[in-house]
């Protein structure tokens, strides 16, 4: 198993960042995740954890951290990690996303800035499997890595005061879904009409750092449909287990 030189750091009274090498790539989530597991079965109380791109934050909900202690047992567990016979579930979800022009404000900007048609941009968006890598910014905002080059995009130049609820779009290297109305400055190229984050279920964000997104393009009939299912509770994202 591929070990990588981690830097850990106190992090106010109650939680510790623990840094991994500064690149975006899978096999580094994937080390840190395997962590997570690993750390978890060790069965400590009041241990929350929170992973994201190359980093991850451990939040002790029920005392004040002492930081020589907990730096050694986060070494101690990384130096003697194993593949953990009690692994987090992964998923891929399929999630669906209507391109029409009305929610995707930007797509014929973002088509002729890109050189492709907007029935190549949906297909190239829709073709691939994104890793979540992080959710914040907004709860349960996902950064979708994985995006191919040919749909790589600047932010805008001037962020907007007010994104829909819902809109799917493009920036950098990334895709992503706003889970609320939000100011936001990446391209949108489309809506998905099913909620995202709701904060009155046990698990507001159903997607965890390390699932897949798959988006798969739905007509403007099927979206009222489906947003209409998504705010009475009764539609479910197709999910498919991923090896762990």
């Amino acid at each position: 198993m591929k070990s990588y030189p981690i830097n850990i750091k106190q992090y106010g009274q109650n939680s510790v960042l623990v840094e991994w090498p500064n690149i975006v790539n899978e096999a580094v989530l994937e080390d840190i995740l395997q962590f997570v597991d690993s750390f978890k079965n060790l069965n400590l109380a009041g241990w929350e954890m929170s992973a994201a791109y190359n980093s991850l934050t451990l939040v002790n909900s029920k005392e004040e951290v002492n930081f020589e202690n907990i730096e050694k047992l986060i070494l101690d567990c990384y130096s003697n990690r194993t593949d953990s016979k009690v692994k987090s579930k992964r998923f891929l979800w399929k999630i669906p996303v209507c391109y029409d022009a009305d929610f995707g404000i930007d797509i014929e900007e973002v088509s002729k800035t890109l050189k492709l048609s907007i029935g190549e941009l949906i297909e190239l968006h829709t073709s691939f499997k994104y890793t979540v890598y992080g959710i914040g910014f907004l709860p349960g905002f996902m950064y979708l890595g994985g995006l191919p080059a040919t749909l790589e995009i600047p932010r805008r130049k001037e962020p907007r005061l007010s994104v829909a609820k819902g809109s799917v779009g493009l920036a950098s290297k990334q895709t992503g879904i706003y889970p609320q109305d939000s100011p936001g400055g990446w391209n949108i190229i489309g809506s998905c009409p099913i909620p995202i984050f709701n904060p009155s279920l046990e698990k507001p964000c159903f997607v965890n750092v390390g699932d897949k997104i798959q988006f798969h393009n739905i007509s403007r009939a099927e979206y009222d449909l489906r947003k209409i299912e998504g705010e009475v509770g009764i539609y479910k994202p197709e999910k498919i287990a991923l090896d762990a």
